[in-house]
């Protein structure tokens, strides 16, 4: 690619005019600066494969390693300062990342949590359905000081040898402790409880509408671990771009001060590189935040241990033409969805939730049963009469009593009048039934308008890539052309500055379009991806979803 012919340029003296010779050094330093933007140029388009080919990425995951610990932090731990020293990023795929995700999400593991609860409740109000028996036993000891006094005696009833003879004025005393144990069994069964079946009932929803949530939860968390994963993709090939954009604005950019150097070209087309030079540096640093940030993001949802940074692993994959048309994928989207199908459940509780309230109006019969033991024993020490003697009573020093009982019956109970309280709480829960009725209505109209939007994306992106895979086509031959144009003195410049920005345009466009046809795809599967509605299944970590 030799240089012997003098480079005209369209900035500095006509075209067509003599221009300066360069020397014998400048030509050769020249095709050496050419021949190296020659090998960026061809970097570029190494980023842009056939379209059979997926676009290129970082370093490639092995899925048949597992990731490096991944465990994260203990809910309520906080990270320590050494701990979050940022450490080398870990190549993962896409699945890889999924499932990590769905093991560590905190949001998703609250989710099986309140699964739990609601089973809990539910065999809680199962066992409402067995006898309750209940074992007792109370022991103590009292001790107490006694005074007794007579104003008027018993002279008259008995005579005075009489143990019950009882003076005018008598008085006495005596100190005495009593100690006591009881024990014993106690049952009681409810035969009849109109309350009993409608709150089982109703726990019985709430666990299926916690089940529903967590299966809705993990369609939410694939489509945010999915969009994450692919905007850092997408960060990852932009520092690329912006990457060798950087290193040809510097080689053009020397090319200027070479040129201008042997006095081919005007002072202005080197300020001019040297701005856009600028321009492409300040490019590459906002992409390379935009990374960090997108690594970060990722690292957020999946929960990772503060050292650890995840990096894209997969290289950019163009999933595949949506199978279903727009009707198909609406009615797809409303049958078993766990969105709808969870409202519907809570819905259902909270109507037996009123049943139940309604039924504390209605009589409930019980079966009572009891039996137990007891002992006591009494002391008297102390005893002092005086002015006669008081009180007519032979005292015990010490009394010992043991004694058993038993007990059966039924028991009705019947809630006669509560100023409208229970019927004002069924009313309630009914009112709340209803607005979650309006809730399903509002949600089966945002699950159209979210499919609407992913599908009509969707088609646009594909469109769009279409025309950016022919704009880039178009714009590296341009650049190329220009290239050669300038070092012939056919173009200025201006020319080859405008056609490079055309060309990192349309590898941009190209870029997003492919992202934005993996992200709609993703978006299509939160609307119709099946999920376990049970914590301990295996779910699933593919992305395709089949008719």
């Amino acid at each position: 690619m030799g240089l012997a012919l003098a480079l005209g340029l369209g900035s500095g003296p006509g075209a067509g005019q003599p221009l300066p010779a360069a020397s014998s050094g400048d030509v050769r330093r020249l095709e050496r600066r050419w021949n190296e933007l020659d090998r960026q140029i061809r970097a570029l388009e190494e980023l842009l494969p056939a379209e059979s080919e997926p676009l290129k990425g970082g370093a490639p995951a092995d899925p048949s390693l597992p990731p490096p610990d991944t465990a994260p932090l203990p809910p309520l731990a906080l990270p320590q300062a050494g701990s979050l020293r940022e450490g080398q990023p870990q190549a993962l795929s896409l699945e890889q990342t999924l499932a990590i995700g769905f093991a560590n999400s905190p949001t998703l593991q609250a989710r099986r949590e309140e699964v739990a609860a609601a089973l809990a409740e539910l065999q809680s109000q199962m066992g409402t359905y067995w006898p309750r028996l209940s074992a007792y036993a109370a022991g103590g000891t009292d001790q107490a000081s006694t005074s007794f006094f007579s104003p008027t005696g018993t002279g008259t009833l008995f005579a005075p040898s009489n143990p019950l003879f009882i003076p005018p004025g008598g008085r006495g005393s005596l100190n005495s402790n009593a100690n006591g144990v009881a024990t014993g069994l106690q049952l009681r069964y409810e035969l009849l409880d109109f309350a009993r079946t409608p709150k089982a009932r109703a726990a019985l929803a709430s666990l299926r509408s916690s089940r529903l949530a967590y299966a809705d939860g993990l369609r939410r968390l694939q489509l945010s671990l999915s969009e994450s994963y692919y905007q850092l993709q997408r960060a990852d090939q932009l520092v690329r771009i912006r990457e060798a954009v950087v290193r040809n604005d510097l080689l053009i950019l020397q090319d200027s001060l070479d040129l201008k150097q042997a006095g081919l070209v005007p002072r202005l087309d080197v300020l001019r590189r040297q701005a856009i030079e600028a321009d492409g540096q300040e490019q590459l640093i906002a992409a390379l935040a935009d990374q960090a940030i997108a690594r970060r993001r990722l690292a957020a949802l999946l929960n990772l241990p503060p050292q650890l940074t995840p990096a894209a692993g997969d290289p950019i994959r163009l999933q595949p033409r949506w199978p279903l048309d727009l009707e198909a994928s609406l009615v797809a989207s409303y049958r078993d969805n766990p969105e709808l199908e969870a409202l519907l459940a809570t819905r259902e509780a909270l109507l037996q939730q009123k049943d139940a309230v309604a039924a504390g109006l209605l009589p409930k019969l019980s079966l009572f049963a009891s039996a137990g033991a007891s002992a006591s024993n009494a002391n008297n020490w102390n005893v002092r009469v005086a002015d006669g003697g008081c009180c007519g009573a032979t005292v015990a020093t010490s009394l010992n009593t043991y004694g058993s009982d038993w007990s059966v019956g039924l028991a009705v109970s019947w809630l006669l009048f509560d100023a409208g309280t229970t019927r004002g709480q069924a009313r309630a829960l009914a009112r709340r039934g209803a607005a979650v009725a309006q809730q399903v209505a509002a949600q089966r109209n945002d699950i159209r308008l979210r499919i609407e939007q992913a599908f009509f994306g969707h088609e646009a992106s594909l469109a769009r890539l279409v025309a950016a895979r022919r704009g880039v086509k178009a714009s590296l031959e341009a650049f190329r052309d220009a290239r050669l144009r300038y070092q012939a003195g056919l173009s200025n410049e201006l020319d080859l500055s405008n056609t490079q920005e055309r060309l990192i345009s349309s590898l941009v466009q190209r870029l997003e379009a492919t992202v934005n046809v993996n992200i709609t795809y993703a978006q299509l599967l939160r609307e119709l991806l099946p999920m376990p509605t049970d914590p301990e299944a295996p779910v699933p970590s593919r992305l395709q979803w089949t008719p």
